[in-house]
């Protein structure tokens, strides 16, 4: 095995030096971070030309490891990954080599995490690598679904293609994810502003009017009694106990929540949800045919490409609705039977898909499903923010003069007596 002799800052930021044997240089660089150490220059001993050439390049040889620089560095966003993918297949599109388009891109990043990434990939690559197994090295950036489209356009010869096809991919999901939290900005502030509102309410303007009422001697009618009850529990001690119950009940269903069985409860819940359910079910629908549909253009194996969307659609119940069906289709069934009997998908999908594996233009069928798929959950989404605004508006105008009547009641009654 190669010895690798290195130079390293310890956790002191002193210099130290070593050797360590490791199968080649991005595993030595590995080991010496796993043991407290930052690497400024890793050399094998008996030097071969691709060897000194990487101890030219520090920048490359400090980002070896990938999960350990992405942890370091901070996260790679999907926007740079779906840019990078796109000016990618141009490049190569172009002409130029796969290892300098690597390098040209790793260039322009300002992120250091997916530069140092970047350049990791085209080392990888220059040292002999294909280029999908070089983004596999990194999982936590580039997904299984990524990976294999690229590993398809290899084998196919239409890299530049697929590259293309993945960022066209790539660009939609973002923009439905965008499109989905932007529509839900609005109601989520108008909401957060209600509550302050009537919160602020609550702790400086009714204790007020209670120390009035209170001087008064007054008689209370009951709406302005559960109103001061209110206020006296929300600025006193149990007002501190609800929202500490309140933190740990959140805190406890977190944790539970990313549990197997949690998990599992929770994505059933999300779609059963009123109004909810049916956008969050279309979603997670476009999002399994249009990345089935893109798999299968670029030659993926179905039960492959059946096996990656299991894990990209986001849900697990109908994960485990995929995972049955290519199940079934190992036993010599088509796609639209068992996804019929999972009872998850429209009709309109199932008999899409059907019409496709007819045709032979599963392909074409699944992409057209998305985009259909994709402008129902654009109107679900503009008219939920459409009948939310007036139920905000209610609800806030119903809180109000709930409050307005409940203190104004004694007044009343003072008025009357006086005449």
């Amino acid at each position: 095995m190669p010895i690798f002799a290195y130079e390293a800052l310890n956790a002191k930021g002193q210099k130290e030096t070593g050797e360590v044997d490791a199968a080649n240089r991005n595993q030595a660089i590995l080991d010496i971070r796993n043991a407290g150490l930052k690497p400024t220059k890793v050399t094998q001993r008996a030097e071969t030309a691709a060897t000194k050439a990487a101890a030219k390049a520090p920048e490359a040889g400090q980002a070896a490891p990938a999960a350990g620089g992405k942890r370091k560095f901070g996260r790679v966003s999907a926007q740079q990954i779906t840019d990078f993918t796109a000016q990618l297949a141009v490049l190569i599109d172009a002409g130029l080599p796969v290892v300098r388009s690597l390098k040209v891109l790793a260039k322009q990043q300002k992120s250091v995490a997916f530069k140092n990434v970047i350049e990791d990939v085209a080392q990888s690559v220059e040292q002999g690598s294909s280029l999908s197994e070089a983004f596999g090295h990194h999982p936590r950036v580039f997904d299984r679904l990524y990976v294999n489209m690229v590993k398809a356009g290899e084998a196919g010869g239409i890299l530049d293609t697929i590259l293309q096809r993945l960022a066209d991919f790539l660009e939609k999901a973002q923009r439905l994810k965008k499109k989905v939290i932007g529509a839900m900005i609005y109601p989520i502030i108008v909401m957060s502003v209600a509550v302050m509102i009537l919160t602020g309410i609550m702790i400086f303007v009714v204790p007020s009017f209670k120390k009035m009422f209170a001087d008064q001697g007054f008689d209370l009618p009951p709406p302005t009694a559960a109103l001061i009850f209110v206020s006296d529990s929300i600025a006193g001690w149990r007002g501190l106990v609800f929202v500490a119950v309140m933190a740990v009940a959140f805190m406890g269903f977190t944790a539970w929540s990313r549990t197997p069985g949690g998990t599992k409860a929770v994505d059933k819940i999300k779609l059963k949800l009123p109004i909810f359910g049916n956008i969050i079910q279309k979603a997670v629908t476009a999002r399994f045919t249009r990345t089935l549909g893109t798999l299968v253009q670029a030659g993926v194996p179905i039960l492959e490409a059946l096996t990656i969307c299991k894990n990209a659609i986001g849900n697990v119940v109908l994960g485990n609705a995929i995972e049955k069906v290519a199940a079934s289709i190992k036993e010599g069934e088509t796609i639209a039977g068992p996804l019929s009997e999972t009872g998850l998908f429209d009709d309109l999908v199932v008999n899409m898909i059907d019409v496709g594996e007819e045709t032979g233009e599963l392909d074409k069928m699944l992409v057209k499903v998305a985009d259909t798929f994709d402008v129902y959950v654009d109107i679900a989404v503009e008219s939920l923010v459409s009948i939310l605004e007036p139920v905000l508006i209610v609800f806030m105008g119903g809180a109000i003069g709930f409050i307005v009547i409940a203190l104004f009641l004694p007044l009343v009654s003072l008025i009357e007596n006086i005449k």
